[in-house]
């Protein structure tokens, strides 16, 4: 009997672990950026790609702006697993195999990121993770991956929650930290329980380079800029967002194919909205427009303001949606986004337009005080609130502003 019991003791002190398993803390403090292959190259990826996408970083500024993580999306494997049940890098497209990829990365001061799935195969049929869990995250710490996309394909009658701690918990146990993405396209509202299991969770289904559309592909579809951002827009998924986990609104578009309006506005809106930036665009045919919507250090800021709490829709007069934001120090940044077909002149009364957040409890009060107006695409002051705001937006173009109290 006492033998049994010392036995039952060493069982428990081995499996321990796995019970206190948890997400890795410090971690996404502020929404990741980066890049990830999927919306331009879906499963046409290889070594080259990765080692072109690494330098541009560095050359164009994308890493001095912010960005960090490089991510292989789905189409980086083999068919098959190899006889010990190991996930195996496709020899023809990375015959240095993925440590070397990752090397090179981190060799570059990034950080590197990939691609599987909850279900027995990936959304592109390549061999997802089910049932692989531990041997897979191990295989990923080897190879010294920081981030983990995990999407939500060919998983029958699994429960998402329970699956995505399952996998949690595989690499926690492995032991290299790893931003854990999760990606059920908002189905199974992470929200409600993702905080303490990934460092994101996707809160739409995949997002397409147009402004206002939806794709059908038979069961599923696609979502424009607006269709993804509306989706959610009445779901109470502003209130669980902040350091650590964050709402994700999808890789962006910008530099895709919509007009450079388009783009700012879009960018706008994920940095408003607290969204990693995580771009999705072929960076060495990338335009001066394109890098410079991505590189804006004042919009970006917007983004990883320390206040960490994400935009609401305050008004929308005469089809000007005006998303409003508040930021550290009583500060607030607002965008005026022009969903019309044609430009709009607006002549916009801050003395009309008190704001309040219950959420933050932070209040702007234009007839106590004045504020300074910055206009952050354009680099500039505009005066302050105690006249009003008077300009011409463009056709799907953006004004964004921040407003900070006169002491």
């Amino acid at each position: 009997m006492i033998n049994k019991l010392i036995l039952a003791i060493i069982c428990l002190c081995f499996t321990g672990p796995n019970i206190q398993a948890q997400k890795f803390d410090n971690l996404a403090e502020t929404p990741p950026m980066g890049w990830n292959s999927w919306n331009t190259f879906e499963t046409n990826i290889n070594e080259q790609l990765v080692k072109d996408i690494a330098d541009k970083f560095v050359e164009l500024g994308l890493k001095d702006a912010g960005y960090e993580y490089i991510v292989l999306d789905d189409g980086w494997m083999s068919r098959e697993r190899d006889e010990e049940g190991n996930l195996v890098p496709d020899p023809e497209k990375f015959p240095n195999g993925m440590k070397a990829v990752a090397d090179y990365v981190h060799a570059k001061g990034l950080k590197f990121g990939l691609y599987n799935c909850a279900g027995g195969k990936t959304c592109a049929g390549y061999p997802g993770s089910r049932g692989h869990q531990y041997q897979d995250a191990k295989l990923y710490a080897s190879w010294g991956v920081d981030f983990l996309k995990y999407d939500w394909c060919d998983t029958g009658k699994l429960n998402a929650k329970e699956s995505y701690i399952t996998m949690r918990d595989a690499l926690y146990e492995a032991g290299r930290p790893v931003v854990f993405s999760i990606c059920e396209w908002g189905d199974n509202d992470p929200w409600e329980w993702a905080e303490d299991v990934g460092h994101m969770w996707r809160v739409t289904g995949d997002i397409i380079n147009c402004w206002d559309c939806e794709v059908g592909h038979g069961s599923w579809a696609s979502f424009g800029i607006w269709k993804v951002i509306e989706l959610r827009s009445k779901e109470k998924t502003r209130e669980v967002a902040g350091p650590g986990h964050w709402n994700d609104y999808d890789m962006m578009e910008v530099g895709n194919g919509m007009t450079d309006a388009e783009d700012r506005s879009h960018f706008a809106m994920w940095s408003m909205l607290n969204s990693p930036l995580i771009m999705g665009n072929d960076l060495r045919k990338a335009t001066k427009e394109t890098l410079k919507t991505l590189t804006n250090k004042e919009v970006i800021g917007v983004n990883k303001d320390p206040l960490a709490v994400p935009a609401f829709r305050f008004n929308n007069e005469n089809n000007i949606e005006i998303w409003a934001k508040p930021l550290e120090n009583d500060a607030w940044a607002l965008v005026f986004i022009n969903r019309n077909d044609e430009a709009v002149s607006i002549d916009f009364d801050w003395k009309k337009h008190q704001l309040a957040d219950d959420l933050s409890q932070q209040y702007f009060k234009p007839l106590d005080k004045d504020y300074e107006i910055r206009d952050l695409f354009q680099h500039k002051n505009m005066g302050n609130t105690s006249k009003n705001l008077k300009a011409l937006i463009g056709v799907h173009d953006v004004l964004m502003v921040t407003l900070t109290p006169n002491s």
